[in-house]
C-alpha cells in the first residue's frame, strides 16, 4: 500500500528553533517520497497539537506520521497514543530526535545543526515508508507475586498488594523478618522505634491469607518472563521445632559453648551458635547457626526440641511478577580509615546507635565512660577513593538525631560534627537546630584537607581545618570517634545477578528512568523497591514499596499481558544453529529447536527485549528485528548519506 506520511518538525519553544532553522527543514522535506503532509508546530506534545494530528490523520487517511522534536524516551508513547487514537497503530509511527541529537549537540552551529535535522528527519522519513501495523505479543498472566526481602519496604509492598487481592509470597534469606529496620531504636523524625515500626507491618501482614511468608529462604533458579516466573527457592531449616519450651531454650542457648559476633548488634557483642531473636525481630523462634555450630549435643541433651534431623526444603514458586526489596548494607571503612580498626574507640554510627541502645546509666567503651564524642560525616559516602560519590542523605540526619538522643539520655557528653556541610533537608532541619541549640560543637572541613584522627596515648585526636573559623587548625580530644557511615549495596547480592538486574554506577539496582520509570527494570516483570535502588529512608522506601507493588499488580491483575512486539525473527531457512546468536543474548531469550531434521534457533518473545545484539553476530544473516529490518535500516543510511 503507498504510504501517505505527516510530518510534524518542532520548535520545543525555542529549545529546537533557537538553533535550527525549523521552516527551512519543513520545506527540504514536504517533497519527499510519500510525503502528503510537512507542518511546523511550537509544541508538538501539546494538547491542540495532538487533537491537529488526530485530525489531520483522519482527514488525510495517513498510513505513517513522523514528529522530529525531543527525545523518543519523553514523547515516543506520547505520539503513539495520538496516532491510535486518529486509528492508525502506533508502530507506523516514527520518531526523530533533533533536540538532543541536533539543537542542543550543536547550538554553536544554527547552518551545521539545520542541515543535521535534515538528514535525521529524511532518515525517518525513509523508515517510515517500511513501517508496518503491529500488533502485541499475549502472554497469560499468573496473578501472583514474589517479594525477595522483608524489611519495610518489603512488608509494606506485601500489604499493599494484599489489600489489592494479589497472592504474595515474600522469601526472605534471614531467619528473621525487619531489615535494617529492626536494629535500631529511636529513628528520626517521630522518635517511633525500628521494633514499634516492624512489628506494627508484620502483625498487619501476617493476619493476611494471601500472604505467605518463607524465612531462611533464597530463590536459586529463575526460569521464565514476566506473566510466567518459575522460581526454585531453598529453604534453610532452623533445626528447632516451632512449639518450643522457653525456659529449656535458654537453657540450651546457656550450655552452648560456641561464642559468634553478634550480626544484629554489628558485632559489638556477642551470641551463640543457638540463639533467639530480638524483640523487634519475627517469628518469635530460636534457630541454630550451622555455620558456626559444632556438634557438640549439649543443647540437644537439654531440650527436646533441638531438631537435627531437619532437611533444607526445595519449594517451586509460580509467580507472575517479582519485586526486589533486598534493602543495603552499612558502609565499612577500611583499616585505617579514620583510625578504624587501628584505634580501640573508633566505631562506625550503627554501631554506635546499639551502643545507647545497650547501656543505661552511663555510656560505656571498653570499660571507661564516655564524654567527648567526635562524629565524622561523609565515611563511605560523597569520597572518590572508593568509588562512593554519592550522598547516602540519610547519614547527616541519623547522626544529628544520635547525638541528640545521647545527650538527652547522658546529659554529661559533649558532641562535636566534624562534616563537609550539614544535609539534613526539608523537615529534619529541625534536628539540625535543635542540635546546636543543645551545644553541640559543629566543625567544617574542606573537600581536600578531611579531618585527621590520631592516638595519644589514651584517646583519640580529631584535627580539622575548620572553613567555619577561616580555616583554623582545631582538635578534639574524644573518647569516642563515631564514623558517620552511609548506605552501599549489598555485599551477598546474588539474585540480583540470578534475575539479570542492571546496576547503575553505584552498584545499586537501576530503575529505567527515575522519573517517569521510578520502579521498573529493564527486565520485564521485575520491579524494584527501598534501598536496594539507592540509599532512602523509611518514608522513602515505603513511597517507592507502594509504587512498586502497584506496578507489579498491573502486571499480573488482568489475566493477559500485551509486550513490545518489536522481537528478533529468525529465517529458518537460512539459520544453522551455529549457537552465536544465544551466546550474545544477555537476556537468554534465544533457545535451540527442530525444523524438521535441521536445528534452527528459536525466539521466546515474551523474555526477548529486541535489543538486536543477536543481529551482527549471525554468519548468515539468518536474523531480523521486527520493525528495525534490513530495509528499513539501510533505506535510513541512503537518506544519512545523501547530499
Amino acid at each position: 500500500m503507498e504510504k501517505k506520511i505527516g510530518v510534524y518538525v518542532c520548535h520545543c519553544g525555542g529549545n529546537i528553533s533557537d538553533y535550527v532553522d525549523v521552516e527551512k527543514v519543513r520545506q527540504a522535506i514536504e517533497d519527499e517520497g510519500g510525503v502528503m503532509l510537512a507542518k511546523t508546530t511550537m509544541f508538538a506534545c501539546s494538547d491542540s497539537n495532538q487533537k491537529d494530528m488526530v485530525d489531520d490523520i483522519k482527514k488525510n487517511d495517513l498510513n505513517g506520521v513522523v514528529v522530529a522534536s525531543c527525545s523518543p524516551k519523553l514523547h515516543l508513547t506520547t505520539f503513539g497514543n495520538v496516532s491510535e487514537r486518529a486509528g492508525l497503530n502506533k508502530y507506523n509511527y516514527v520518531h526523530a530526535n533533533i533536540r538532543e541529537q541536533v539543537s542542543w549537540a550543536h547550538s554553536d552551529d544554527k547552518a551545521g545543526a539545520t542541515e543535521k535535522a535534515i538528514h535525521i528527519v529524511r532518515a525517518a522519513i525513509a523508515k517510515a515508508r517500511f513501517t508496518e501495523s503491529l500488533e502485541p505479543n499475549k502472554i497469560e498472566a499468573q496473578k501472583a507475586v514474589a517479594i525477595i526481602g522483608s524489611g519495610v519496604a518489603g512488608m509494606k509492598a506485601a500489604i499493599e498488594l494484599s489489600n489489592m487481592d494479589c497472592p504474595v509470597y515474600i522469601i526472605e534469606r534471614e531467619f528473621f523478618i525487619g531489615g535494617r529496620v529492626s536494629q535500631w531504636g529511636a529513628m528520626f523524625t517521630t522518635n517511633e522505634t525500628g521494633k514499634e515500626v516492624v512489628t506494627r507491618l508484620y502483625n498487619d501482614m501476617i493476619r493476611r491469607p494471601n500472604v505467605t511468608v518463607f524465612t531462611g529462604a533464597e530463590v536459586i533458579t529463575n526460569v521464565g518472563s514476566i506473566g510466567d516466573f518459575k522460581l526454585k527457592v531453598k529453604i534453610t531449616p532452623r533445626y528447632v521445632k516451632e512449639k518450643c519450651d522457653r525456659g529449656k531454650l535458654q537453657q540450651a542457648i546457656d550450655a552452648c559453648p560456641v561464642v559468634v559476633p553478634d550480626e544484629f548488634n554489628f558485632n559489638i557483642t556477642s551470641r551463640k551458635a543457638i540463639y533467639h531473636n530480638f524483640p523487634s525481630e519475627y517469628p518469635q523462634a530460636a534457630v541454630i547457626d550451622m555455620k558456626s555450630c559444632t556438634r557438640c549435643g549439649k543443647c540437644e541433651s537439654i531440650c527436646d526440641n533441638i531438631d537435627f534431623s531437619q532437611k533444607e526444603e526445595i519449594l517451586d514458586i509460580h509467580v507472575g511478577s517479582v519485586l526486589m526489596a533486598t534493602g543495603f548494607d552499612p558502609y565499612t571503612p577500611h583499616d585505617g580509615e579514620f583510625g578504624y580498626n587501628e584505634f580501640a574507640n573508633v566505631v562506625t554510627l550503627p554501631q554506635f546507635k546499639r551502643m545507647i541502645e545497650l547501656n543505661e546509666n552511663k555510656l560505656m567503651h571498653q570499660g571507661k565512660e564516655v564524654k567527648n564524642i567526635a562524629y565524622i560525616y561523609c565515611v563511605g559516602s560523597r569520597q572518590e577513593e572508593g568509588g562512593n560519590t554519592y550522598c547516602s542523605r540519610y547519614c547527616c540526619t541519623s547522626a544529628i538525631h544520635a547525638s541528640l538522643l545521647v545527650k538527652k539520655k547522658y546529659p554529661s557528653v559533649y558532641n562535636y560534627h566534624f562534616n563537609r556541610g550539614i544535609r539534613t533537608y526539608g523537615k529534619q532541619e529541625s534536628l539540625y537546630y535543635d542540635s546546636s541549640a543543645q551545644g553541640d560543637i559543629y566543625l567544617q572541613a574542606y573537600e581536600d584537607a578531611l579531618p585527621v584522627v590520631t592516638w595519644n596515648g589514651s584517646n583519640s585526636i580529631v584535627k580539622i581545618n575548620d572553613i567555619l573559623t577561616g580555616g583554623r587548625e582545631m582538635e578534639v580530644e574524644a573518647d569516642l570517634v563515631v564514623l558517620v557511615t552511609g548506605m552501599v549495596p549489598r555485599a551477598e547480592n546474588s539474585v540480583g545477578t540470578l534475575f539479570k538486574l542492571p546496576k547503575g554506577r553505584d552498584k545499586f539496582f537501576n530503575e529505567i528512568h527515575m522519573k517517569l520509570r521510578p520502579v521498573e527494570t529493564f527486565i520485564d516483570g521485575v520491579t524494584i523497591a527501598g534501598a536496594c535502588q539507592g540509599p532512602k529512608n523509611i518514608m522513602e522506601s515505603v513511597n517507592s514499596a507502594l509504587s512498586a507493588a502497584t506496578k507489579s499488580f498491573s502486571y499480573v491483575s488482568k489475566g493477559e499481558l500485551e509486550t513490545e512486539p518489536i522481537v528478533a525473527v529468525i529465517d529458518p531457512v537460512l539459520c544453522t544453529w551455529c549457537d552465536a546468536c544465544s551466546k550474545a543474548c544477555p537476556f537468554d531469550a534465544i533457545s535451540m529447536t527442530k525444523d524438521g531434521t535441521k536445528s534452527i534457533a528459536l525466539i521466546n518473545n515474551s523474555v526477548c527485549k529486541g535489543c538486536g545484539m543477536c543481529l551482527p553476530v549471525c554468519p548468515t544473516d539468518a536474523i531480523e528485528l521486527i520493525a528495525y529490518s534490513n530495509n528499513e535500516i539501510e533505506s535510513m543510511i541512503d537518506a544519512l548519506a545523501h547530499d
